[in-house]
C-alpha cells in the first residue's frame, strides 16, 4: 500500500455521523414530569414548614425548589439539544448544553447549602415549637414525591442531566426522612435543637450532590477520557493488520456521545485490506462505547517522531 493510499484512511467505514440519540425525547419528557412534581412538592413543604415551625421542613422545601429549577434547566437543555443545532454549523449539535446545564445545577446547590446552614444556626439559637403530626404528614408526602420522581427517572442508561436529577432526588428523599426522624425525636425527647441539626444534615447531603454533579460535568468540559485508554490500545494492537497504535484520544461531547481518534500503523498492501483494517478498528471502538471515531491508517515510518509531530500528535 502506498503512502498516498494509506495516509488518510479516515472515519465512518459504514458508521453514520448523525447526532440524534433515540433516548433524548424520553429523557426530556422525564425531566419535565419530575420538574412539575417537585414544584408541587416544594409549595406543599414550604407552606407546611412556615405554618408548623420546622426549619428542617423549610430546608427540605428549599432543596426541592432548587431541584425543580435544576430539572427545568435540564429539561430545557435536553429539549434544545434534540431539536436544534443539527446543521453543519454545529459539528455535534447542541449536545454540549447537557454538561453545561448540569454544571449550573451543581452551582445552584451551593448557595442553598449556605441558606440552610444559616437558618439552622438561627433556629439553634432560638428554638420554636413544631407541629408534630402535620409536619410528619407533609414530610411523608415529600418523601413520596421524591420516590415517585426516582421511579420516573430510573433507567439502565441515564444521561448526565438525569443522573444529576437522580442524585438530587436521593438527597431530597434523605432530607424528608431526616425531617420525619427529627420530628419524632423531638416529640420523644423534647430537645428542639434536633430540628436545626437535621437541617444541617440535609445541607451535608446537598453538598455531596453538588460535588457529584460538578465533578461529572467538569470531567466532560475538561475532556477527561471516559475510557480505559491502555486497554483499548492493547485491543486495537491485537487486530489483524495493525502493527502499532501510535496515538489514541477519547473524550465526550455529552454523557451520551463519546468521540475518539486513533492513528495506527499497518503493513497491508492494498486499499481493500486497508479498508478492512479500518473497519475492524471501528468495530473495536464501538464495542468500547465510542459513538464517533476517526481512524488514521499509515504504513510504518522510520522517521515516526517527525511524522507524528507534523500531524500534531
Amino acid at each position: 500500500m502506498s503512502r498516498s493510499e494509506s495516509a488518510n484512511a479516515h472515519d465512518d467505514h459504514g458508521h453514520g455521523h448523525g447526532h440524534s440519540h433515540g433516548g433524548e425525547s424520553t429523557s426530556s419528557r422525564k425531566l419535565a414530569a419530575v420538574s412539575l412534581i417537585n414544584i408541587v412538592g416544594f409549595l406543599v413543604e414550604l407552606g407546611g414548614g412556615l405554618l408548623f415551625g420546622s426549619v428542617a421542613l423549610i430546608s427540605d422545601a428549599v432543596h426541592m425548589l432548587f431541584d425543580a429549577l435544576a430539572y427545568v434547566m435540564a429539561f430545557a437543555a435536553a429539549h434544545v439539544a434534540e431539536r436544534y443545532g443539527d446543521g453543519d454549523r454545529w459539528s455535534y449539535g447542541l449536545h454540549r448544553l447537557e454538561p453545561f446545564a448540569a454544571f449550573l445545577n451543581g452551582l445552584l446547590l451551593l448557595p442553598m447549602v449556605g441558606f440552610i446552614l444559616w437558618e439552622s444556626y438561627q433556629r439553634f439559637l432560638d428554638p420554636v415549637a413544631i407541629g408534630t403530626g402535620p409536619t410528619i404528614a407533609i414530610a411523608t408526602g415529600g418523601l413520596l414525591v421524591n420516590l415517585g420522581s426516582v421511579f420516573v427517572l430510573h433507567g439502565d442508561a441515564m444521561s448526565l442531566n438525569e443522573k444529576g436529577a437522580f442524585y438530587h432526588l436521593l438527597g431530597d428523599a434523605g432530607g424528608s426522612v431526616a425531617v420525619i426522624v427529627s420530628v419524632i425525636a423531638i416529640e420523644l425527647t423534647g430537645v428542639r435543637a434536633i430540628d436545626p441539626l437535621a437541617a444541617a444534615l440535609i445541607a451535608a447531603v446537598v453538598t455531596w450532590s453538588a460535588i457529584a454533579v460538578l465533578r461529572g460535568s467538569g470531567e466532560i468540559f475538561f475532556l477527561k477520557t471516559p475510557l480505559e485508554s491502555e486497554v483499548i490500545r492493547s485491543h486495537i494492537a491485537e487486530i489483524a493488520g495493525v502493527d502499532r497504535v501510535d496515538d489514541f484520544h477519547a473524550w465526550q461531547i455529552c454523557s451520551q456521545i463519546t468521540v475518539a481518534t486513533v492513528h495506527v500503523e499497518t503493513g497491508v498492501e492494498t486499499m481493500a485490506d486497508a479498508e478492512a483494517v479500518v473497519g475492524r478498528v471501528h468495530d473495536e471502538l464501538a464495542h468500547h462505547g465510542v459513538d464517533h471515531a476517526t481512524v488514521e491508517l499509515s504504513p510504518h515510518y522510520a522517521d515516526r517522531d517527525v511524522y507524528l509531530d507534523t500531524h500534531c500528535h
